[in-house]
């Protein structure tokens, strides 16, 4: 059976996604569209977001599949349009065969805390479970650097990645989120490095943060309500940033995405 769009070609037998089809068939023709623009993403998407009520119902599906739930040992507050969400993380192991299917790395299971959450996610229309989004990795630069350097060249490719996705989708970009490793953003002289990395990106569109469990996390969003996220991962020991997910959760996404389709 050939997969359908970015979908693994067995996710319907694991998982009932009403708007599935939908969100796959938009985030491959993004795909596509950035890979053309000479984009350099990962086979397999870095992770979905997929909100449901009770976390079970997607739980232990992934269970099945050969997701860890919690495999970071965290979870991560999400206060999406106003509303109190938490998003526990599951991930497959590095040797799962599930990736050769098409799955992605990491699944973002992400439920309502009470009753005002539920109903707003209900009241969208998608169903219960939908995807929220859907994230494409970017393949980290193969430089050989270290240190410095690696950061450097991580944050310019981010940099020029957002503008060239901007002007490929012909959409805003959401604000660039870089969670470096602590060591770097200590080291002296790095805040004349950074602004020579960040260029003439806009104060207030982009946020420098520190990468709790070390690595790197960079990561925007883009298409209303961030139905479609890059991010660029390397070396992290945790799936994701907690401040980045407030911050995210809080300002760029929404449960009101509209239509995939427009």
């Amino acid at each position: 059976m050939q997969r359908q769009f970015s979908m693994p070609h067995d996710f319907e037998s694991y998982l009932n996604v009403r708007n599935a089809r939908e969100r796959f068939q938009e985030a491959e023709e993004v795909r596509i569209k950035l890979s053309e623009g000479g984009i350099a993403l990962k086979s397999n998407a870095d992770h979905y977001a997929i909100f449901v009520d009770p976390p079970r119902l997607v739980a232990e599906p992934l269970k099945r599949v050969g997701y860890v739930l919690g495999y970071d040992s965290r979870c991560y507050p999400s206060p999406v349009d106003g509303c109190d969400y938490i998003n526990v993380a599951a991930s497959l192991p590095r040797s799962s065969a599930a990736r050769e299917r098409g799955w992605c790395d990491h699944v973002a299971v992400v439920h309502p805390v009470d009753g005002a959450a539920y109903e707003h996610m209900i009241q969208q229309g998608y169903g219960n479970p939908f995807i929220h989004h859907i994230t494409w990795g970017i393949e980290p630069p193969t430089s050989g650097c270290d240190g410095f350097e690696l950061a450097g060249v991580l944050v310019s490719t981010m940099v020029q990645v957002r503008r060239r996705v901007s002007d490929i989708l012909q959409a805003n970009p959401g604000t660039l989120i870089l969670a470096l490793p602590q060591e770097i953003t200590s080291s002296k002289g790095f805040n004349e490095c950074f602004r020579q990395w960040i260029g003439d990106t806009p104060p207030d569109e982009f946020e420098l943060q520190i990468m709790e469990g070390g690595g790197y996390l960079l990561q925007f969003f883009v298409l209303k309500g961030g139905r479609i996220e890059l991010a660029l991962r390397l070396g992290t020991n945790q799936t994701f940033n907690p401040k980045s997910v407030h911050k995210i959760s809080k300002d760029e996404l929404s449960v009101d995405q509209g239509h995939a389709r427009r």
